[in-house]
């Protein structure tokens, strides 16, 4: 007992020693200790260009995870794997010539992008990020630089092209995915151990330059670009080339917006390099996650953005979604309203069935969201971390001179204390209708605001009109104690 007692508390200790690094990694070093970098941050702070700005203000999205994963959805050779299903390949152990052959099975005679881009803009989404190329290295556009391509498949259709346009048409803003990591070139290597290695990897990253350009090039519109599998020592070793790419792309798309999960520096520090300082536009680390809504404040310094799975551990498709545990719609909403409240996207995926269709769980869940969005979106779209304190009745988020309490735990009291901060005067509440709320003022910058008179059966959103550095004098003593 004593033993396991042990082994529980070194490994306590070591994830706390391992969070406690994390944390001073983000924090940027004094000006004087900061060490001369070539491929480290391009910009301090937060980007506030307009294109920029048009990512921030989404705040909603959505991911789609589709490639040849989709085809056996988890299970290969009889037997069921329960890890994520577009890992299959890795976890099953199947060669790269074996795998590819379901590009032989590649016809989802259901795909409908006109109907995945109404179903996205029902639900709400402002932007779709959408998998060009996963791990295995099947390209969803015909590149002239693989034979892996949907081009090769029975259904030939540049699936990848018509979503863009969709999208676009129903005002939707399209990201790409893209994954480094390659498992069907020969040329990719996890880590650079000799001058072989060394060759056969410059090789590789003057393809997935050319991968990148041809993107960028076929489908201009394109506002983001997502990147994905660049943990590997050989990537930490090649700062230059992420670097490079960054620098690539946005010379070609003026405006574009590229993720932290690209970059490396000098000495392989990724997402923040080793001064502290965010690479990219935005932090893309919370990956089925969310910071702390009181500890972890630090994250609105910077922009930054959450992707989720319903299932707890599967992006791409799985025929078996009792294997984890599933979200419910209301989880899912309470996600997105703790990203925005503190100044933060968030994106929800989707894994289509090999058919091209959603299964029933996915559309109905777009469903739920969209209707709560079209009541409530005003408290997502365009706002920010609002400064006050957290409550334990929900959320708020902040626009102009609009702060928005978003409830998703109402009080047996039936009065919702909010604290403003100093100087800070209520001067309204009301529903999004326009019906009023009482608000009463019970103590030095506190607040209790009523209920609806109509208790409501879902997450409802009160609309606080304020004025900041209020003026009136201070009417309360301090307690002598």
């Amino acid at each position: 007992m004593k033993k396991i007692l042990r082994v529980i508390l070194l490994c306590s200790l070591f994830a706390t020693t391992t969070f406690a690094q994390q944390q001073q990694q983000r924090q940027p070093l004094p000006a004087e200790q900061e060490i001369p970098l070539k491929y480290g941050a391009d910009h301090l702070g937060k980007r506030h260009d307009a294109a920029m700005q048009k990512f921030r203000d989404n705040r909603l999205g959505a991911f789609i995870h589709w490639g040849l994963y989709a085809i056996p959805g988890g299970e290969w050779n009889g037997k069921v794997y329960n890890g994520a299903a577009e890992w299959l390949k890795s976890w099953a152990k199947v060669p790269a010539d074996e795998w590819m052959k379901l590009m032989e099975q590649w016809n989802p005679e259901k795909f409908n992008a006109k109907t995945w881009a109404k179903m996205a803009k029902k639900m709400g989404v402002k932007y779709v990020k959408i998998t060009t190329k996963h791990h295995e290295g099947f390209c969803l556009w015909p590149s002239k630089y693989s034979r892996y391509t949907v081009a090769q498949t029975p259904h030939k259709r540049d699936v990848l092209g018509e979503m863009v346009k969709a999208y676009n048409d129903e005002g939707i803003d399209v990201h790409f995915y893209f994954s480094v990591m390659d498992w069907s070139n020969p040329d990719y290597r996890y880590d650079i151990k000799s001058k072989e290695d060394e060759v056969a990897f410059a090789r590789f990253l003057e393809f997935t330059d050319n991968q990148l350009k041809e993107l960028a090039t076929r489908y201009p519109t394109v506002k983001d670009f997502w990147f994905d599998g660049t943990w590997d020592a050989s990537i930490k070793k090649n700062g230059w080339w992420t670097a490079h790419a960054e620098r690539m792309l946005k010379e070609m798309l003026p405006g574009v917006t590229v993720n932290s999960r690209l970059r490396a520096d000098d000495y392989g520090k990724r997402h923040f390099d080793s001064n502290g300082h965010l690479m990219g536009d935005y932090e893309s680390g919370y990956e089925r996650r969310l910071p702390h809504p009181v500890k972890d404040l630090k994250v609105t310094r910077w922009d930054w953005e959450a992707v989720m799975t319903v299932p707890e551990n599967q992006w791409g498709y799985h025929k078996d979604w009792s294997i984890s545990y599933v979200k419910t719609p209301l989880e899912v909403l309470e996600r997105i309203v703790h990203a925005v409240s503190m100044g933060g996207n968030m994106v929800v995926n989707f894994g289509p069935q090999p058919d091209g269709d959603f299964r029933a769980e996915e559309k109905n869940l777009a469903e739920a969201i969209g209707k709560w969005m079209q009541r409530y979106g005003e408290c997502i779209y365009g706002c920010d971390y609002a400064g006050w304190e957290k409550q334990s009745w929900g959320y708020f988020t902040r626009k102009d001179k609009q702060v928005y309490m978003v409830v998703f735990n109402p009080p047996y009291s039936q009065k919702l204390v909010v604290k403003t901060p100093k100087g800070t005067k209520i001067t309204k509440a009301e529903l999004p209708d326009g019906e009023e709320i009482g608000v009463i003022e019970i103590a030095r910058n506190e607040y209790n605001v009523s209920m609806p008179r109509k208790q409501p059966t879902e997450p409802f959103v009160i609309r606080l009109q304020i004025e900041d550095a209020a003026s009136a004098a201070d009417k309360y003593r301090d307690a002598l104690t």
